[in-house]
């Protein structure tokens, strides 16, 4: 991805100045419909992905008969969760563009359009702080997403909640807590703000400790889940209430489907996160937005100022972004020109 100054959804996924990366999977099937699917690298090692993608998952799909997208799921299953949500998503586009079928339709969405939000950049003052919520508030998002860490949790969130009195705010903690009695102090003391939700306060995999505090708050939790399993022991253990849905982290949109009906027969609260910067993760979440028990606003739109790789670009409008019915697949056409501009490394299967 270019680089784009003074972008700050760009500085959230590449917090050491990176350019944004994506491994990009184009799928063809035997009628020359295609389908696409991303996988963003931002925390991620590249070569892991695309050793699945070349060595396994590739040509595990080679003559496939694609009855469903979810025949994909055992050739999934030979990937890291990166390469596997990239393949799972591209045979979901390409099933529902040889069906005629639109993507949100096809695995089940409700909405016709999503409401966002949207995360910024940990910032080292205060003042930092409020104005790029204000600047999220003013571009129509209604959910804010903000850092917290030891030593920089209570000032902060009470600074926004002084200026945004209504606004829905989670308080993202970048599993940096431990049950020791000072952090428990601040966590309760994060309770009193009205926050929407608090996210990943634990390490990741100690659901123990996250059902203890969500016993001794009324803030819902947000724990880390990237499998079905976790997800499962989360509910039935009370370790939170809200689900920060990925289908990058989940490996895939029909492990994400999975876990929204999980998490919805549950009760829990669900708001989808897109992902990479190319356009494709982002309608693909924009899609499984659409479900009828993603409550919360989400993220899923393109930073604005960036360059559009998709057309049409996946934008939050008003705070709001439409869901495609009219066109079949992720419902949006694909710059393949620009992309192979771009392209740092090509692979075809077979060669």
């Amino acid at each position: 991805m270019p680089q784009i100054h003074g972008c700050d959804a760009f500085r959230v996924a590449m917090p050491r100045g990176r350019r944004p990366e994506s491994v990009l999977v184009r799928l063809t099937g035997r009628d020359d419909a295609v389908g696409w699917g991303e996988a963003a690298l931002s925390a991620t090692d590249p070569e892991p992905v695309w050793a699945d993608i070349e060595e396994r998952m590739g040509p595990a799909l080679i003559g496939l008969d694609l009855e469903r997208p979810e025949d994909v799921s055992a050739a999934a299953e030979l990937g890291c969760p990166a390469a596997a949500a990239a393949i799972d998503m591209a045979c979901w586009d390409l099933w529902c563009r040889h069906k005629g079928l639109p993507l949100a339709h096809a695995l089940g969405g409700t909405r016709t359009s999503i409401v966002t939000g949207a995360r910024i950049s940990p910032e080292p003052l205060l003042e930092t702080v409020v104005t790029r919520v204000n600047q999220v508030v003013g571009a129509g998002h209604t959910r804010v997403t903000m850092a917290v860490r030891p030593g920089w949790d209570i000032e902060p969130v009470r600074a926004v909640r002084q200026a945004y009195p209504a606004l829905a705010v989670v308080a993202d903690a970048g599993h940096s807590y431990r049950e020791t009695p000072e952090h428990l102090v601040v966590l309760e003391g994060l309770d009193g703000y009205g926050l929407l939700a608090i996210e990943r306060p634990f390490p990741a995999g100690d659901l123990a400790a996250h059902a203890r505090l969500q016993r001794r708050i009324g803030t819902a939790l947000a724990p880390a889940v990237g499998d079905l399993d976790t997800l499962d022991a989360a509910i039935s253990g009370e370790a939170g209430r809200v689900l920060d849905l990925s289908a990058a982290r989940m490996g895939g949109l029909t492990a994400a489907r999975s876990a929204h009906d999980l998490a919805y027969a549950a009760g829990w609260d669900v708001w989808c996160t897109g992902t990479g910067a190319f356009g494709i993760g982002q309608a693909a979440a924009v899609a499984l937005a659409a479900l009828p028990g993603v409550t919360l606003p989400s993220e899923v739109s393109d930073p604005a100022g960036g360059p559009a790789f998709v057309s049409p670009p996946v934008r939050s409008t008003g705070g709001v972004v439409g869901v495609p019915y009219t066109q079949a697949g992720l419902g949006h056409e694909i710059d393949l020109a620009r992309i192979e501009r771009l392209a740092t490394r090509r692979l075809r299967i077979p060669a």
